[in-house]
């Protein structure tokens, strides 16, 4: 239950980021049989799938480090689940925005892509 309070708060304080920084929310916690994607946010009229990743600690390469590439297959497979409820396909990109503690979050644009 803290886990997922803590999660909740960390994806509003990284969608409260992007926003400041003229994103627009699409979707947030959109669910699908691939898994989940935590943001959907729209930069100009590049579809951005964001992965929010938050650690207290910097061990094992912090909070970025922390997007495997286990991780990014599950969040291209659910993102092409999502662009099938789309009439036409956009250009995407996908961003992770890493938090820890109080510091300023460390937005990744393009982090990875389709390539893994």
């Amino acid at each position: 239950m803290l886990r997922s309070l803590l999660g909740q708060t960390a994806e509003a304080r990284a969608e409260t980021f992007l926003l400041s920084h003229g994103l627009k929310r699409v979707a947030r916690n959109w669910r699908c049989r691939f898994g989940e994607i935590d943001l959907i946010m729209q930069d100009g009229a590049t579809l951005v799938f964001v992965e929010v990743r938050l650690r207290n600690r910097s061990d094992f390469g912090g909070a970025a480090a922390s997007v495997t590439l286990a991780k990014q297959k599950k969040l291209l497979a659910a993102a092409r689940q999502y662009l099938t409820t789309l009439k036409s396909l956009p250009p995407c990109r996908f961003d992770v925005v890493a938090l820890s503690g109080d510091a300023a979050p460390e937005w990744i644009r393009n982090a990875f892509d389709d390539m893994g």
